[in-house]
């Protein structure tokens, strides 16, 4: 059985309220909404560019179903950039099997991501992001290997690889 973000959230809502808890203040800050990033496109021309999936993920902060991206079974030495915008995002050095279903790297690539805390589902978490477009990634959590101790558990549809076109890192 699965439980939708909708349901999720509900049944969030209604424990918060019951425990006298308001989601206003679990609001992000205006300083943290307010972000601007180097590259902007209209809505229209993200939903021109990007195929129906990408959009959602990246333009909507989507989740695609684990086990569902090509990119899991990637082994190829490269780079996995934004599907948004093409900035380089993650090196295949740092990719690891986690066992969750999404693609998951311990670090990204230098000045290559950015976050944000979001309660999509009720709680804060750590979404990742582009830095460059902006384009919502997934989301990272302290439980990944060494030496960084962090899983950054991505969506598959949110990025592109690159074959042999590795970066230092």
């Amino acid at each position: 059985m699965q439980i939708s973000k909708r349901e999720l959230l509900f049944s969030g809502g209604a424990i918060a309220i019951a425990s006298g808890i308001t989601f206003k203040a679990l609001q992000p800050s205006k300083a943290e909404a307010a972000v601007t990033f180097p590259i902007t496109k209209s809505d229209a021309q993200w939903r021109t560019e990007l195929n129906a999936k990408q959009y959602a993920v990246l333009r909507q902060s989507a989740t695609e179903y684990p086990g569902s991206s090509p990119l899991n079974a990637e082994h190829r030495t490269g780079i996995y950039v934004c599907a948004g915008c093409e900035n380089r995002l993650f090196s295949s050095r740092h990719k690891y099997e986690s066992g969750t279903g999404w693609p998951s790297f311990w670090q990204p690539l230098n000045d290559a991501v950015g976050q944000k805390t979001d309660y999509d589902i009720g709680y804060p978490r750590t979404e990742i992001h582009c830095a460059d477009c902006g384009g919502h990634l997934g989301h990272v959590f302290p439980d990944g290997p060494r030496p960084t101790g962090k899983r950054y558990c991505m969506n598959g549809d949110a990025m592109l690889f690159w074959v042999n076109d590795l970066v230092e890192a």
